[in-house]
């Protein structure tokens, strides 16, 4: 598979779940807007590992870089980048299973014992697994990241529109005042803007789009993936952790049920 495939699906696949991002791709390009992709990020359990994820992109070029943790969401994360500057990062977080409480992680594990044994772990993979909502709703009540793995399996979490290489707008926060007036609901958790260019990295992201989604036994609505966007200072490649942490709550069922 070509660089050029990679990404195509990756979109496709993104778009499928994510009806926000085509419409909000066609307004940046409507205002005469080039977009292009800042980081791509992807979720898994810590039992598969970080690696089979990254497999297909390590194969077209892209070099593993720094690591993070994220003790309170129970998350290991790395990113790779592309020596091709054009091409977006790539973000892969992992949840750290033996964190958490027994309950839960006897339902992961239940999940993961029914995977093929010939299933290809890819980006785009989707769920191998049946789960039910019981086992959806007592994940989400301990993990929002896992009971979003247990409802979509593999697929990619967000695209990020690089805001730095955008030209009609002055900075991050007039491009998150379009998207409001647009009609779209951004990531509010410790503020709309997280990051500063002193740390040299400010990031938003829309809430998730809620679709319904087929579960063994029901038909529940969950929110499933963001469009971020992120604007870089200094020469910055990498990503904050206290920034980062909080996008993650971009897909939190929980907290859209309170606003």
């Amino acid at each position: 598979m070509s660089v050029a495939a990679l990404l195509d699906q990756l979109w496709r696949d993104y778009t499928s779940l994510t009806p926000q991002a085509a419409r909000i791709h066609a307004l940046l390009a409507a205002r005469g807007e080039t977009i292009r992709n800042d980081h791509v990020a992807l979720r898994t359990f810590d039992a598969l590992g970080l690696d089979a994820l990254a497999a297909p992109f390590e194969a077209l070029g892209w070099e593993a870089r720094e690591r993070y943790r994220f003790a309170d969401k129970h998350l290991h994360a790395r990113y790779w980048q592309h020596p091709d500057p054009a091409l977006p990062k790539v973000f892969i977080s992992e949840l750290c299973i033996d964190e958490l409480p027994a309950d839960a992680r006897v339902r992961i594990a239940r999940l993961l014992a029914q995977i093929p044994a010939d299933f290809a772990i890819t980006p785009w993979a989707g769920r191998p697994w049946r789960v039910t909502r019981a086992d959806y709703e007592a994940l989400l009540e301990v993990s929002e990241y896992a009971a979003w793995m247990a409802a979509f399996g593999f697929h990619v979490n967000h695209f990020t529109v690089d805001a730095g290489a955008l030209s009609t707008f002055a900075g991050l926060a007039e491009l998150d005042a379009f998207l409001v007036a647009s009609g779209f609901t951004l990531n509010d958790a410790g503020g709309t803007i997280k990051g500063t260019p002193a740390e040299g990295l400010e990031q938003s992201a829309t809430r998730a789009d809620a679709i319904d989604v087929e579960l063994a036994d029901a038909r529940v609505r969950i929110p499933s993936c963001y469009y971020e966007f992120a604007r870089r200072h200094a020469g910055f490649q990498g990503f904050l952790p206290a920034s980062a942490d909080k996008i993650f709550e971009s897909t939190d069922a929980k907290r859209k049920r309170q606003s």
